[in-house]
């Protein structure tokens, strides 16, 4: 019998399908998205995922609904000139993305001349209008490996950047002190605690978490590399350091494995602000476009194709 709860879902996801063909639109779901956004999306992945989406889309689609954050919208209105964008809660934003700003980014240039600038995906318009080249944790040591500039200037993210500047020991990476709050809420001691509850379990990692619990990982990769190293690997156990909204898609895609999260309470309050009931609702009524400004849109646009073309 199908309880109240999942019969709401059903209905939702209905109607989703009838506005999806009426709006021409799609829905691209990150994958800490609610596990019945990532189901009724189009398509799921993680940053450098969706963005390549948003570049590749069918010319007959004319509105997406991004299920994400603010900055990953801004970027899919970048790449996609012509469509409308809605994010289905204007709320979502992301406080690391907000922990650097256009202003900070020139003033390192000032401080660092002649240093190429890379700036993290998960950072606004206005700062990758700043960078020289836009990065993601699935390929930024690749790009960052192929500039021409031995100095890099890297915001905001601190964690990925030491971790980068590790695999990249001929580069020297001036490091902006921003941070994920949920990554960084992540405790080695509760990795330590994870593996004595579960010894065969492999501990899989995202760059963003501190850089003593990525000493503890057997691999360390952006949310697509972890889906894929999960379900290529040998191993039927795993530790998963990074938003719990990756659990989905790692049990739906590898039923006879067992994932644990390092916390129960590792979530993205930002990325749940999506529900089902918003996606409907904005994609119903064109509620809370994302647009960013053309003079903006031009200079960032550069900084992400960049990003293309390298990685």
């Amino acid at each position: 019998m199908i309880d109240g709860g999942e019969a709401v879902a059903a209905a939702l996801a209905a109607r989703l399908t009838v506005l999806k063909r009426e709006k021409a639109a799609t829905i691209l779901a990150h994958v800490y998205s609610l596990p019945e956004v990532q189901d009724a999306a189009d398509f799921v992945g993680d940053s450098l995922g969706l963005s390549r989406q948003a570049a590749a889309l069918d010319p007959s689609i004319r509105v997406i609904v991004f299920c994400g954050v603010h900055f990953m919208a801004e970027t899919a209105a970048m790449l996609s000139p012509g469509r409308t964008v809605l994010l289905p809660d204007p709320r979502a934003g992301c406080p690391m993305a907000d922990m650097v700003s256009d202003e900070d980014v020139r003033a390192l240039r000032r401080e660092h001349p002649g240093a190429a600038v890379a700036c993290y995906v998960n950072s606004t318009a206005a700062v990758k209008a700043e960078s020289d080249v836009c990065v993601t944790s699935s390929n930024a040591v690749r790009v960052i490996s192929r500039l021409a500039e031995r100095e890099v200037i890297f915001v905001p993210d601190r964690s990925l950047g030491l971790w980068v500047q590790k695999q990249l020991p001929d580069k020297r990476l001036v490091l902006f002190d921003g941070f994920c709050p949920v990554h960084h809420s992540m405790l080695r001691t509760q990795v330590e605690a994870a593996r004595k509850a579960h010894p065969a379990a492999l501990v899989l990692a995202h760059p963003e978490n501190t850089e003593e619990l990525l000493e503890l990982a057997d691999f360390i990769g952006s949310t697509e590399q972890i889906v894929h190293h999960a379900g290529a690997s040998t191993g039927t156990e795993f530790i998963i350091a990074t938003e719990n909204g990756i659990l989905h898609r790692l049990r739906t895609q590898n039923p006879g494995k067992i994932f644990h999260p390092v916390a129960e309470w590792a979530i993205c309050p930002n990325m749940k602000k999506n529900t089902l009931e918003n996606v409907v609702a904005c994609l119903e009524g064109g509620l809370n476009p994302v647009s960013v400004d053309p003079k903006v849109a031009v200079r960032a646009l550069r900084a992400i194709n960049r990003m293309l073309e390298l990685s």
